[in-house]
């Protein structure tokens, strides 16, 4: 019987949202508006030209951008500080509250694209054991969704999915499919696996590849939504975990030291107006089937067509429906794995920038939330903040170069009979330098007074820690800065975005490839350079944390993009986290998970599929019949088979292996006829693959 009476303290938020938020308005409005104010009075103009007015726009624009955070911060460290939280989703579950009933059916919905099939079924393999351990395995069943178009890891996925299923016996639980037509990319996927069995589930858990959850976190996240049931998503925050170059141990780190307060403030002014991130999170299966599936933008221009960052999009269709959107800021056990370089972190970025971008034309949709078009602006600002930071840099350079070469103007107008004489506030202009710095690091002293330093290895490393990645974060910042600006023009001008695998080992950066991607940036920090000294020398001084950054790209990105820096940071006691010094169960597990099922998919690839009695029958079993066949192969099949029968794999490309691998009939007839080889032409064609190809004749001419 499904739970009807919702809990009193995620009640009557309502009221309590709409104060905190007009609070939050004030205390970013105001404080940018006298910003500007003062921002104007510094300028040796005072704002009486284009230029000075364009520059305390823009600056008044970043400086409410950067308040934003900064009281979310603030927020955060406050309810972390008080651990007075009337409205938190997680309250309406007591520690000692009953399993779910066996009406609670989850899906644990994983959609995967050109994945390490080794790390996915490890990650599969070790949340399925920790939830075992908790006694509510059979409440859960798990989807691995592929939209793989790699042939050779196509097929070791399926190997990876029968050796989870044969070493958790969880054939009948645990099911992999793989999409023939991959439209709207991981939101179609989602929205295929709805439109196939979400009917026979309550809730689902949709995780990332790279994504790990305790057992405990599976149960807990169903017991808010069965106490809850006018909610219809309950977002978890993933802490990272598990890489190890230096530029990801230092993003591992912030998150760690950082992240609590800023997803507790988050909660305070979003309460059940939330947003999803597209992971590590639950949804009530039909309200999400009846609203959230996404249609193509309308028009031919840049920001149309697919909806590349859906998870925002979804959230705010769930509430528009009226389902309410939690973030369970104080959750505990759920994880994510981060980019390992920055290069890396830059590919993924380019595709949610292009996202984030369409909600231009969602912020006005009808029936929306106000807070959700305020959350639309804001992922807007994620991308939009770096080319408006700069042009402020830019516009600064003009301002700097037209005071020094026009000098001050004592006279208005040529009738004017008495001087103006310029007036400067050099304490105004430290104040507010002073002010914005304030805003931008306080935020993290937040995050060290709220720390564990135990579980960081002391104070003092603690400390070191918090320093270096205060001096690494500057040194990105510009070069962030550089690619976001690249990324928002590319979109508005109609480039378009490729969406690969995210990168999920800790390979190093090229020099090679860091001069190419980091050139442009390269320059413009040396252009910038000549002009200023070239013309106003001494303010040099003030952009050089810009032209730094900008100079040192290069090297920056190799070097914190080897493991050996980072191994050799974590032995010196810098950036550790907690799950490095007191790993959870579930981390514990997985290394020694990812080795097995490494070596268990290792068996699969197009060669195997064709060769191997046992990677052909399972493949075999999971394709659906070919109902154009006829019972027999299409000609283009009939064409394929011959030419791998006569040049061998070498012969054949991606696309040739993918058409045979979609065709059951095409497999069983070429597992046959390679049977059927003689021993001298298996050697002369099929010799680069020793691992797959049987050697003993007797048994070659037994099989076929």
């Amino acid at each position: 019987m499904r739970i009807v009476q919702q809990s009193t303290v995620a009640r009557n938020w309502a009221a309590s949202a709409a104060a905190r938020r007009r609070l939050l308005a004030t205390l970013i409005i105001v404080p940018a508006a006298i910003a500007g104010a003062f921002m104007m009075q510094i300028l040796p103009h005072h704002g009486a030209s284009g230029l000075e007015i364009a520059i305390v726009v823009i600056f008044a624009i970043l400086f409410a951008w950067v308040s934003f955070g900064f009281w979310t911060a603030l927020a955060g460290f406050i309810l972390l500080r008080t651990g007075e939280d009337r409205f938190a989703i997680s309250r309406t579950v007591s520690a000692d509250a009953p399993a779910p009933n066996h009406h609670a059916r989850t899906a644990i919905v994983m959609p995967i694209c050109n994945e390490d099939p080794g790390r996915v079924f490890a990650g599969l393999a070790t949340m399925h054991q920790s939830l075992a351990d908790t006694g509510s395995l059979s409440l859960f069943d798990f989807f691995i969704l592929s939209d793989t178009a790699d042939p050779d890891k196509w097929v070791k996925e399926e190997m990876g999915w029968a050796a989870l299923c044969e070493s958790v016996q969880g054939f009948g639980r645990i099911f992999y499919r793989r999409r023939r037509n991959r439209i709207k990319r991981k939101s179609g996927n989602i929205a295929d696996f709805c439109r196939r069995w979400g009917r026979d589930y309550r809730y689902m858990v949709v995780l990332d590849a790279d994504s790990i959850m305790a057992g405990e976190t599976f149960v807990n996240l169903v017991q808010m939504m069965e106490r809850n049931p006018d909610v219809g998503i309950i977002q978890s925050p993933p802490s990272t975990v598990n890489r190890h170059t230096l530029f990801a141990r230092v993003q591992q780190f912030a998150n760690w030291v950082y992240g609590p307060a800023f997803s507790a403030g988050l909660s305070y002014w979003q309460l059940g107006d939330g947003h999803y991130w597209g992971h590590n999170a639950i949804i009530r299966t039909m309200p999400f089937m009846r609203h959230c599936m996404l249609p193509k933008l309308p028009g031919g221009g840049p920001l149309s067509g697919e909806i590349m960052s859906h998870d925002f999009v979804e959230a705010s269709l769930m509430r528009r429906a009226g389902w309410k959107v939690w973030l369970a800021y104080d959750i505990q056990g759920s994880y994510e794995e981060t980019p390992p370089t920055l290069l890396d972190e830059m590919k993924r970025d380019r595709r949610w920038c292009h996202g984030n971008l369409q909600h231009l034309r969602l912020m006005f949709s009808e029936g929306l939330k106000p807070f959700h078009r305020v959350l639309f602006l804001n992922g807007v600002m994620s991308y939009l903040s770096a080319p408006l930071w700069g042009l402020f840099i830019v516009l600064g350079i003009a301002e700097v170069i037209v005071a020094g070469q026009t000098g001050p103007q004592y006279f208005a107008s040529d009738a004017s009979l008495f001087p103006q004489w310029p007036v400067y506030h050099p304490s105004w202009a430290a104040g507010l330098l002073t002010a914005t710095a304030i805003l931008l690091f306080l935020p993290k002293v937040f995050g060290v007074m709220l720390a564990h330093p135990e579980r960081h290895g002391g104070w003092h490393r603690l400390l070191a820690s918090v320093l270096l990645e205060n001096v690494v974060s500057l040194l990105l910042a510009p070069t962030r800065m550089v690619f976001h600006s690249k990324f928002v023009l590319m979109t508005l001008f109609g480039r378009k975005v490729a969406w690969n695998g995210q990168s999920r080992d800790d390979r190093g950066t090229p020099w090679g490839q860091a001069l190419r991607f980091h050139g442009f940036g390269m320059l413009l920090g040396a252009v910038a350079t000549v002009i200023v000294l070239a013309t106003v020398p001494g303010y040099l001084w003030w952009l050089s944390p810009v032209v730094i950054g900008l100079l040192a790209a290069v090297p920056l990105s190799v070097l914190s993009s080897r493991e050996s820096i980072g191994r050799a940071a974590r032995k010196r006691g810098l950036f550790l986290t907690p799950c490095e010094l007191d790993p959870p169960p579930e981390l514990a597990r997985l290394d020694g998970q990812t080795e097995l099922f490494t070596q268990r998919a290792e068996r699969g690839g197009f060669v195997s599929a064709v060769i191997d009695p046992l990677v052909n029958a399972v493949h075999i079993s999971l394709q659906r019949p070919n109902s154009k066949s006829d019972g027999g192969l299409r000609p283009e099949r009939m064409q394929l088979r011959q030419r791998l029968l006569e040049t061998g794999p070498d012969g054949m490309d991606a696309a040739d292996k993918t058409s045979l691998l979609t065709d059951p009939a095409a497999m069983a007839l070429l597992h046959k006829d390679v049977w059927a080889l003689s021993s001298e032409e298996l050697q002369s064609k099929w010799s680069a693959y020793p691992a797959a190809v049987p050697t003993k004749p007797a048994a070659r001419q037994s099989a076929a």
